[in-house]
């Protein structure tokens, strides 16, 4: 089944490793604690919960969202500073996980979250470096291939701007060398 993705121009590609300029989208975001896994399958749940009703329509009741990918997650704070090696830490177990939302959709035609942790929020255009990979997401291969894009940047001389992100493009039961995975960070 093919979800709607955010749109994105390439502006270099080298193997497995991409400069993207992408457009403005809106998001549906939570903030959670715990473990990487813990607060995954928390903040999961939360935005799952509001596309699939837990909202409520401007045309009164409720309304279905569509799915689109990637699931994002990132450490809580937008700001920090980069050292490599880095890994996908929370700031003190803090997470931000995010949906991107249907292009169809505004702020003001999103049906309102019932539940008060799930926010909406316009991000504008930006410019992201990602490595691409397959396989498991587990913390240890995040933090390598983090690493590894972290590594690939200091070579072009491209600073990083961000927050190391997490981009899972496929459902769980997905088989492991099936799945796409992204370790993305925005730059100047």
């Amino acid at each position: 089944m093919a979800y709607e993705e955010p749109k994105y121009q390439v502006i270099e590609k080298s193997g497995t490793f991409e400069l993207r300029a992408y457009s403005p989208v809106i998001v549906a975001e939570t903030l959670v604690d715990g473990s990487m896994d813990e607060a995954g399958k928390k903040g999961f749940r939360l935005i799952a919960g509001y596309i699939f009703g837990n909202n409520k329509s401007n045309l009164g009741g409720s309304e279905k969202i569509s799915m689109t990918v990637p699931v994002v997650m990132a450490p809580k704070s937008e700001k920090i500073s980069m050292t490599v090696p880095i890994s996908m830490q929370g700031n003190a177990g803090k997470w931000r996980m995010y949906f991107v939302m249907p292009s169809k959709y505004t702020l003001d035609t999103l049906p309102v979250p019932n539940n008060s942790a799930v926010k909406l929020r316009e991000v504008p255009a930006k410019n992201y470096a990602v490595l691409l990979f397959s396989g498991s997401s587990s913390e240890e291969k995040i933090a390598k291939k983090t690493e590894e894009l972290l590594s690939w940047l200091q070579a072009k001389q491209i600073k990083p701007s961000g927050s190391p992100e997490l981009a899972r493009y496929n459902a769980p039961w997905t088989l492991p060398f099936l799945r796409r995975n992204e370790v993305m960070v925005e730059y100047e």
